[in-house]
């Protein structure tokens, strides 16, 4: 069973699942825009909500735009705090190297996934376990099993 939270919500065109399980619901452009190859836009959704205290949504890619066309969203994924109650924007990067792509006011242009956080309280202490990775990071694991 999935958990229900009720959000406050101001928009001509709410934020939709396309289907019964998927975990993001589709953001809609809320203007057109030419992005040439190469360039970035801050794009509105005319999108406002009021997430309660204990969540946050995050904004995250289209699959099918990202394989299809190369966009994709440059700060992804980006965060929007319960606190926040402005415009939903979304900053799309076309990384094809020749091809424009257009967006019409209305399409689909990422997902919003809305996720219960925890609060952390972070604890000063003289130094941290040990774990079996330890302080291995970017590409310690190797490429090859």
């Amino acid at each position: 069973m999935t958990d229900v939270v009720e959000i406050p919500i101001v928009a001509e065109h709410p934020p939709q699942y396309a289907h019964a399980g998927d975990a993001g619901a589709d953001l809609r452009a809320a203007e057109a825009v030419e992005l040439g190859p190469g360039e970035r836009a801050l794009i509105g959704t005319g999108v406002a909500i009021a997430l309660p205290d204990g969540y946050a949504a995050f904004v995250v890619p289209r699959s099918g735009l990202a394989a299809k066309h190369g966009i994709t969203v440059v700060n992804a994924p980006g965060t929007v705090d319960a606190g926040y109650r402005g415009e939903i924007k979304v900053t799309l990067l076309n990384t094809d190297g020749s091809e424009s792509f257009a967006i019409a006011a209305g399409d689909r242009i990422a997902q919003l996934i809305v996720m219960p956080v925890s609060r952390a309280v972070f604890v000063p202490v003289p130094e941290l376990t040990d774990s079996a990775r330890g302080t291995g990071g970017f590409g310690s694991t190797g490429v090859s099993s």
